[in-house]
């Protein structure tokens, strides 16, 4: 998902099957545990679940193309990683354009795995 992409409650037209919707984001949920490169996107489509119009569904299209290109990525643990912990944080203070809350995020390494995320 481009970072500069603005979704809003307020985009048209509305997207017909809520159902599907609700099924392929639910899943996409279970999956961001084990591909953060996800998480982001998948938060930003979770925040429509109430009301998804037509721009949320294309982004998850977006989603799920790039995640049939990306098939073999994934976590992984070696067992001779160093024990060094770093913890990263961004956010985007005000950022989201309806009511102007912010989005942020972190990750946090062991060595070079990835142990926690928002």
């Amino acid at each position: 998902m481009a970072a500069s992409l603005m979704l809003s409650k307020f985009d048209n037209p509305n997207f017909e099957d809520v159902t599907l919707y609700h099924s392929i984001v639910g899943g996409l949920q279970y999956l961001s545990v084990t591909r953060p490169d996800i998480s982001y996107s998948v938060n930003k489509v979770c925040q429509f679940m109430h009301s998804p119009k037509a721009p949320h569904w294309s982004v998850v299209k977006r989603i799920l193309r790039y995640l049939k290109a990306t098939i073999n990525d994934g976590l992984f643990f070696a067992s001779n990683s160093s024990l060094t912990l770093q913890a990263y944080l961004d956010a985007d203070w005000g950022g989201c354009p309806d009511d102007r809350r912010s989005t942020r995020g972190f990750c946090i390494y062991l060595g070079q795995h990835l142990i926690s995320w928002s």
